[in-house]
């Protein structure tokens, strides 16, 4: 998002600028920068992501400017490296960076420091008495690395101060200079002491920097899909390498074999197969023709296409995802809160028990002052709760960004943590379970109408409906080459059918239901001898007295088969039956039983089809209960009563029709949303593809991040304590509470979170 875009509902002179800030990579460190925007005039809101290392600011730009506000984030300490669309996906090698460098130097300094100390004793020669205190060679080859490691710990320990922070660089400068200090008050050498924790923490920090760059890589591999140029052919036919930044809406993209599509758009000449993997998720290139979308970030594989652009760069389905993956940590898990309001606490704790070990281990145990005061420095370094509260963050962030990969948007990480918990699954059918893409299978005159006359009549009811069945009516009257009559007065009867009049005479086309309520005797029906009467018994009964029995034989006997029946007449007269049928999708079945295998209690299909076309589809797809008949009011009500029976409840949908009771479930699941804005507004997880073999893929991913996020948060949690209770018996050097405490933690947590990516559809 550009610093030039206005956010939704801000006021005149209101923008919204993303920023890229990677060194911001834990609570402590967004702190800082939220503390720093807080002090700008003008500024009116921010949201932090340190798991993406990024920071959205919304500021009036008639009080304050972009370089103002890009000028109070560095001013905290955090390089911005990257603003709006001049966002940088490439970040400097950790290990060769600036502070890497003075790191280095530090160690090498400690290294020769503990030679002098204990190999070249003779030659450790004293050079100098500061308060008391004798300074050898190693002493200020310590010192050195202190100055070295330490200047970035004792910079941001001036910033915490000021901002008043008890956070790590707080506490760590806190240690190191009370070691310096302690060394001048009791005569007794702890410069290694204060060089150690300088250049570990150091080495610390960037062992977490790389962690989180790890852990940013596969957000990264997505914004880097999409191309930075385009060639756009002209009115003249000539063609124009562009950014594609600078491509307009309405112009026409060329994309040659091999390359990747630029923007959204629809595909004007040409035809091609595309490789839609990056958005969809889909495994096999998809064939494009006339007609066809195409989304930017995808890969042109064998053809010549010309693309006509739909949608901006930026706007485009890939942005979207992008954008919303980025935003999806905003919705903090129950663990989240939890670690943030365990973590408000746990500093404070550790800090007065550092202070009390300090105090009191010279009387409890007898230990010298000095080796106190190291007790307490050690304590303060376990006393930031960095791996912890990381702990989650990160493995939402693998988990979401892993999804994204594989064509599975998850909005938030509450939503994520939702779906590893549902314990019922409920389906809607047309589009869901089945394909969506519904044929007219057979039709039936009545009454001496003929095969045209019915469709005819059918045709002018349906063509101003929306709903696929009417779809599906109106291409077969138009592969026929049967014309509508004039249509008024048209009317839709929620849940049953249409009304309107057909030049000039009232018609209706519905369920069977609707006709019974009207007051037509279904049971003895004239039928056209000549139509497609559909069953044996039907043909006989009409050989004997002209007539059929819609209820007992002929829809029953559609229904079986799963097609859905709609009859046609006017008021006074059945003129036909028209049956649709909507085939069960590749893969249904078997993602309904993975779904079993991997824990679901139950599975339910909701649907408006009727009882004998609902139960056909749910016996072949092997759900364990289907519900019929359903008007959209009832379809929420049987979620409700779902998530009062089994808790958490994801319901399946097309994320428009089913919106309400997708709302309604724990977890709303929308099907094929690419390209579709209502649905990656609506939903809470869009498969973005139309693969429903990705529901029991994004049902193992949930389940295991909340098994990592457990894993993580424990972890953390219980090293930290075993450490920090340790610390007064002597068993714990302050190495090792840098080394183990933090950087170990923070790495071995993100490396946890990383086996997300494994999860494989």
């Amino acid at each position: 998002m550009t610093s030039s875009e206005q956010p939704t509902g801000a006021g005149d002179g209101a923008v919204e600028l993303r920023l890229d800030v990677p060194d911001m990579d834990c609570a402590s460190c967004a702190g800082k920068v939220e503390d720093a925007l807080d002090g700008v005039d003008g500024v009116t809101g921010h949201e932090e992501q340190p798991t993406t290392g990024s920071t959205v600011v919304t500021y009036d730009e008639s009080t304050t400017s972009e370089a103002d506000v890009v000028a109070a984030v560095e001013a905290a300490g955090y390089e911005v490296t990257g603003t709006g669309s001049d966002r940088d996906t490439d970040r400097a090698d950790v290990w060769t960076s600036p502070r890497a460098l003075k790191t280095w130097a530090g160690g090498v300094f400690v290294a020769v420091g503990l030679l002098f100390e204990f190999v070249l004793g003779d030659a450790n020669a004293l050079l100098a008495t500061l308060a008391g205190s004798e300074l050898h060679v190693a002493d200020a080859l310590f010192l050195a690395a202190v100055a070295l490691g330490g200047q970035e710990i004792i910079r941001g320990g001036v910033r915490s101060t000021r901002a008043l922070r008890m956070d790590i660089d707080f506490l760590m400068s806190v240690a190191i200079l009370g070691a310096l200090v302690a060394s001048l008050a009791f005569g007794e050498s702890l410069y290694f002491e204060a060089a150690t924790l300088a250049v570990l923490f150091s080495i610390a920090e960037l062992l977490e920097g790389y962690a989180m760059d790890r852990a940013r890589q596969s957000l990264r591999e997505l914004m880097e899909l999409s191309p930075d140029e385009a060639t756009v052919k002209r009115e003249d036919g000539s063609e124009e390498t562009v950014p594609v930044e600078a491509v307009s809406v309405g112009d026409r993209v060329v994309i040659r074999p091999g390359e990747k599509i630029p923007t959204d758009g629809i595909v004007v000449d040409g035809e091609s197969a595309v490789d839609q993997s990056p958005v969809t998720g889909e495994s096999v290139p998809v064939e494009k023709v006339d007609g066809d979308d195409v989304y930017a970030g995808t890969v042109n594989e064998t053809g010549y296409l010309e693309v006509e652009v739909t949608s901006a760069a930026g706007d485009d389905t890939l942005s979207r995802i992008v954008e919303l993956v980025e935003d999806a940590q905003s919705n903090q898990t129950e663990r989240e809160q939890f670690v943030e309001r365990f973590a408000a606490k746990y500093t404070p704790a550790v800090v007065g028990f550092a202070v009390l070990t300090t105090l009191g281990t010279p009387f409890v145990f007898g230990v010298s002052w000095p080796t106190a005061v190291v007790y307490g420095l050690t304590l303060l370094v376990l006393a930031c709760p960095c791996a912890f509260v990381i702990s989650t963050p990160v493995s939402v962030v693998s988990g979401i960004t892993s999804a994204a990969k594989h064509g599975v948007l998850v909005k938030g990480g509450n939503h994520l943590e939702a779906m590893g918990s549902v314990d019922a699954v409920a389906f809607d059918k047309t589009g869901t379970l089945t394909t969506g893409d519904l044929a007219v299978t057979d039709v039936v005159p009545l009454n001496g109408n003929s095969e045209a006359d019915v469709l005819a009549c059918a045709r002018g009811l349906e063509s101003r409906s929306e709903h696929p069945i009417a779809d599906a009516i109106v291409d077969e009257a138009d592969d026929a080459g049967v014309e509508a009559p004039a249509v008024d007065g048209f009317e839709s009867v929620t849940g049953k059918g249409v009304r309107a009049d057909l030049d000039g005479e009232p018609h209706v086309a519905g369920k069977p239901g609707l006709f019974e309520e009207l007051g037509f005797d279904l049971s003895h029906v004239h039928a056209t001898t000549d139509g497609g009467v559909v069953t044996q018994a039907a043909r006989e009964r009409c050989e004997r007295n002209d007539c059929v029995d819609l209820l007992d034989e002929t829809v029953p006997g559609l229904q079986a088969e799963g097609k859905t029946v709609v009859l046609v007449g006017s008021d006074d007269e059945l003129e036909g039956v028209v049956a649709v049928a909507d085939e069960v999708r590749p893969g249904a079945t078997e993602a309904v039983a993975r779904l079993r295998e991997l824990g679901v209690e139950r599975t339910v299909m909701l649907t408006g089809d009727n009882e004998r076309t609902a139960r056909a589809v749910g016996d072949e797809v092997g759900v364990d209960e289907v519900r019929a008949e359903l008007l959209p009011d009832e379809k929420v009500a049987a979620v409700e009563e779902l998530v009062a029976e089994y808790g958490d409840v994801a319901m399946v949908g097309d994320g428009i029709n089913d919106a309400p009771a997708l709302a309604t479930a724990t977890v709303g699941v929308a099907m094929g949303a690419a390209g579709t804005d209502t649905a990656l507004e609506t939903a809470d997880v869009a498969l973005m593809g139309d693969d429903i073999a990705k529901l029991p893929y994004l049902y193992e991913l949930a389940g295991d991040a909340s098994g990592v996020i457990r894993q993580n948060v424990w972890a953390s949690l219980g090293v930290k304590a075993a450490l920090a209770l340790a610390v007064p018996f002597g068993l714990v050097p302050i190495w090792l509470a840098v080394l183990a405490g933090d950087a170990g933690m923070t790495v071995g947590v993100t490396g946890n979170a990383m086996r997300l990516s494994r999860v494989e559809p």
